[in-house]
């Protein structure tokens, strides 16, 4: 794997026709600045639960993650040197925020009422079409739904790709695990299932990339018990049923690396996970994660995760 060090912030470049470059990237309660200050005023207290469809904040995030013009500067100049085509995003107040981190991009995001949605990043010149919000995912809207995006709409080489962040607190634990998290994330795996069946059984390459808050490179094992009740998430999607969805983690093989220096993480929870017929197209060692330089680190408010891509060439992926 190769790790981008942030030496110089390079300008957004052309895409080649055939070949596309995705990536993923949680960017921890970005919201823009004025919106934030209208929400600060009535942020949640701490242990406190606000209701599914309330616009709120926690109070300690309207503190943390104030940030400033230099903030966001930062974060753009990152996102410069990931130099994507289209990023799955996570934990984004729509393109308001997003289009601070990536100007002159185009974006499409989920309906959720709540300032954590999930979306994309789409550089001008890319066909693409928004697609549906994937409700089902967000449990009742208690957690985030998932982003539906149409690539190359009407084209032979027409793909989907589905951004997700899934439920926190079951990282490397059972999904039969008695904590409600990993009770959460059990009742999020068919719904994922479901939508990656469907894509495979109507035939068409698609990738599911975003926070999946789990360490899919660690999640080993039999996917159920004997008796039915299930264990694992990457298993039970990864079963090559339809063949479309015997799928590839672009992030297998690859040294896991942290953010900065500043963490101590053991594994990736970001992936760009690729159906069958898309994961031919992927150029072999492209996986890629882009690091902070210690000094962003300590001085900026970034995020707690930094993006990680690949490079596809799309002609693989023409029916």
């Amino acid at each position: 794997m190769r790790i981008a060090l942030l030496f110089l912030f390079l300008p957004i470049t052309a895409v080649a026709a055939d070949e596309l470059k995705l990536a993923t990237w949680n960017l921890e309660w970005l919201i823009a600045p004025e919106n934030l200050q209208a929400l600060r005023g009535s942020c949640t207290p701490e242990g406190v639960r606000p209701p599914p469809r309330v616009r709120s904040i926690p109070c300690d995030v309207a503190a943390k993650l104030n940030r400033s013009r230099a903030d966001f500067d930062a974060l753009a100049r990152y996102a410069r040197l990931l130099d994507a085509d289209v990023v799955a995003l996570q934990e984004v107040d729509g393109a308001s925020a997003a289009q601070l981190v990536f100007p002159g991009y185009r974006f499409c995001f989920t309906g959720r009422r709540h300032v954590q949605n999930t979306g994309f990043a789409i550089r001008p010149g890319i066909p693409f079409r928004c697609g549906r919000d994937l409700k089902s995912l967000s449990l009742g809207d208690t957690v985030r739904r998932g982003a539906e995006l149409v690539l190359y709409p009407g084209e032979s080489r027409e793909f989907r790709l589905l951004a997700v962040h899934l439920k926190s607190g079951c990282g490397n634990r059972l999904l039969n695990d008695s904590r409600k998290e990993c009770a959460a994330v059990g009742r999020q795996v068919p719904l994922l299932e479901q939508w990656i069946d469907g894509e495979a059984a109507a035939g068409r390459p698609f990738a599911v990339l975003g926070d999946f808050n789990r360490n899919l490179l660690r999640d080993k094992g039999p996917a159920r018990t004997d008796s039915g009740a299930q264990l694992r998430l990457w298993p039970e999607i990864d079963d090559g049923d339809p063949p479309e969805a015997d799928l590839t983690n672009t992030a297998e093989g690859g040294r896991f690396v942290n953010c900065s220096m500043r963490q101590t993480f053991q594994g990736y929870i970001d992936y760009i996970v690729l159906s069958r017929s898309l994961a031919a197209g992927l150029e072999a060692g492209s996986f890629d994660r882009v690091v902070y330089r210690t000094k962003d680190a300590v001085a900026r408010k970034l995020s707690d995760h930094c993006p990680v891509s690949v490079r596809l060439r799309t002609a693989m992926a023409a029916k």
